[in-house]
């Protein structure tokens, strides 16, 4: 494994071990609770994570499915256990991403020449950290971001532009009260209300 192949293995992992402890903490009830992604459920936020990054690497020619029978590419099921089924995938995204041919192939993105391991930490990398917020504010879990996750939101946003408030990305800026701090700043950036306002 090369240098470039293992730093993006260990950036998608933290990332992932984040988002896995949110999902491990869900309630089995809280699972369909609204998120705060208007008209999904908190299965329905990982089922969303999981299938753009299945889809982004089938794209691709690379097939990251799993056995696990969680039903992510159609209705969802409640009978479902979604824990196991997100670690069934991260598995599976680990698996690709060790490996140099899936983490260093090239293609052209929609900002220039990337990779496909470059494009797992930084884009999907951000719905993991967000997804990550909204599954937890589903389950009713004070769930606080790192100094590091909000620098990268902070910049990820800068590089999304005006794309950032594309359809089916982000809903526009909300302002936010005086004294907020550091995360209810960019998450109202992402149009995103911390329960605390509310």
């Amino acid at each position: 494994m090369t240098s470039t192949t293992t730093d993006i293995l260990d950036s998608y992992a933290r990332l992932a071990d984040r988002f896995g402890a949110v999902v491990d903490h869900v309630r089995a009830s809280a699972w369909d609770a609204p998120s705060p992604c208007e008209g999904w459920s908190a299965r329905d936020v990982l089922a969303h994570v999981v299938t753009s990054q299945r889809g982004f690497l089938a794209q691709r020619g690379i097939d990251a499915s799993t056995s696990h029978p969680l039903d992510v590419d159609g209705p969802t099921d409640s009978a479902t256990d979604p824990r196991t089924g997100w670690h069934a995938h991260d598995d599976r995204m680990r698996e690709l991403l060790a490996d140099p041919a899936v983490a260093g192939m090239e293609y052209d993105g929609v900002f220039g020449r990337t990779t496909v391991g470059q494009s797992l930490v930084a884009f999907h990398g951000f719905d993991l950290v967000v997804h990550r917020w909204d599954i937890a504010v589903a389950a009713g879990l004070d769930e606080r971001l790192g100094d590091d996750e909000l620098a990268m939101l902070e910049r990820s946003a800068d590089g999304f532009g005006d794309h950032l408030y594309d359809d089916g990305v982000c809903k526009p800026a909300l302002t936010v009260p005086d004294g907020a701090d550091r995360q209810e700043r960019v998450l109202a950036r992402l149009g995103r209300r911390s329960p605390a306002e509310v």
